[in-house]
């Protein structure tokens, strides 16, 4: 695979490419197991649904409240709706666990001399706990909410946004999403993009084409030439 050259910064998708969204119905025991693959696949789902929903819709709301929407529609939808379990799920979700080889190649990125970002639909204190808790804070040079601009991904402003923040143009960033609609949108925009396809996803039927398809984000440092 020929190198992405260019490249000035490293830029993460957060959930699901850095943190693990599984994590919190896995470290809650008050969620039967055998709801709990049931219980994270459509919060997921209905948390982007909401993001999109909400920005074609004009009525803007943080992650925080979508995702606590999101969860309570789960909730519902699989009979066990409390608001303990609630709390307790909300909770958990600010302290996401970091996949394993995070850590690593972020440490490798920022040696070599990139810099490195999260940019995500995160609130800004999501976000906040959720690296703090990993320990990642040392190893990020900004970490971007979308709440700044007041819209989700896919909308261009967010990935014009971090070019703005990071001072950099589209083709020196290597961005790096685990969600396929993120991954193409960027690449869409002109970011040189590795889709971190964790989860064996299909190509999406969109504007966009990735660079590079890995299943880890272990492979990053390798894809990546000399800092420009």
């Amino acid at each position: 695979m020929s190198p992405l050259t260019g490249i000035r910064a490293c830029v993460f998708d957060a959930y699901g490419t850095v943190f693990d969204f599984a994590s919190a119905a896995a470290r809650c025991p008050d969620v039967p197991e055998e709801k709990r693959a049931a219980l994270t696949a459509l919060w997921r789902d209905k948390q982007v649904q909401y993001t999109w929903l909400r920005t074609l819709q004009g009525r803007y709301a943080d992650f925080w409240q979508v995702t606590g929407d999101a969860l309570d529609f789960t909730l519902d939808s699989l009979g066990i709706a409390s608001p303990a379990l609630h709390a307790r799920l909300m909770e958990l979700y600010l302290t996401l666990s970091a996949f394993p080889e995070v850590p690593e190649v972020l440490r490798a990125l920022r040696a070599a001399g990139f810099v490195t970002a999260i940019l995500s639909n995160g609130a800004p204190a999501m976000l906040d706990a959720v690296v703090r808790g990993a320990g990642l804070d040392g190893l990020l040079d900004a970490v971007l909410s979308i709440d700044a601009v007041g819209v989700y991904k896919t909308h261009p402003r967010v990935y014009d946004y971090a070019l703005t923040r990071l001072g950099v143009t589209a083709g020196q960033v290597s961005f790096q999403s685990s969600n396929a609609w993120d991954a193409f949108a960027a690449s869409d925009f002109g970011m040189r993009v590795v889709w971190c396809n964790r989860y064996g996803q299909r190509r999406e039927r969109l504007p966009g084409s990735p660079d590079h398809e890995v299943r880890s984000l272990a492979a990053l440092p390798a894809l990546l030439g000399p800092p420009a």
